[in-house]
């Protein structure tokens, strides 16, 4: 789909992602090179849903900070990714900071929730963000959900390690994230997704 390709198929990269990244930390411009081919689609992908149309800016300065502390990390592929996603996260919120812009609150509730199976969920999820009309749907999502989602989705990441990036407990991203590709899915026509009217997305349930 241009932008990643969900968890199943980031995981396949992770050891081209892992050998590029150990290359990179010697000084192999070539690897870094590579890396960020791998990387830079879903990650800008993953800013355009924060900032809109200034995530190529944010991306770079991104990537200027991924590249200065490459030193520092330590993992493998997988561990890269999550790595990235986070500082890409923080130049995207130092850039809503400088716009004064507030990120719309988290209608996130603690409560026991009526939610499809997680493998139909993320299939039919997964099926429909092939297309950039489905990307542009997520921007519509509250800001908690649209950030699962496009964490889980297009960066490809698991949940602990998408629960890391966002800062809060595996089971609030995992429901934020089945929440939000329950919305997608209903508003995508997904047949196995009737058990409720379908509603404007962006609004709390």
């Amino acid at each position: 789909m241009g932008h990643g390709g969900g968890p199943r198929r980031a995981q396949a990269y992770d050891g081209e992602l892992g050998a590029a990244v150990g290359r990179a930390q010697t000084g192999d411009e070539a690897a870094f090179a590579v890396a960020y081919r791998l990387l830079q689609p879903a990650l800008l992908a993953y800013v355009r849903g924060l900032v809109g149309d200034d995530a190529e800016d944010v991306m770079s300065d991104a990537w200027l900070e991924i590249a200065r502390d490459l030193g520092r990390f330590r993992g493998d592929g997988a561990g890269f990714r999550g790595w990235t996603a986070t500082i890409a996260r923080h130049r995207a919120l130092d850039h809503l900071r400088r716009q004064r812009v507030r990120p719309r609150p988290s209608t996130l509730e603690q409560d026991v929730l009526d939610l499809p199976g997680v493998q139909s969920t993320y299939d039919q999820a997964m099926e429909a963000m092939s297309t950039e009309h489905a990307l542009g749907l997520v921007g519509g999502l509250p800001r908690d959900q649209a950030e699962a989602v496009l964490l889980r989705v297009v960066v490809g990441l698991d949940g602990p390690a998408a629960a890391r990036v966002l800062g809060k407990r595996p089971g609030a991203v995992r429901t934020a994230a089945h929440r939000g590709l329950k919305r997608l899915a209903r508003q995508l026509g997904a047949d196995s997704v009737t058990d409720e009217a379908p509603r404007t997305l962006g609004e709390s349930t």
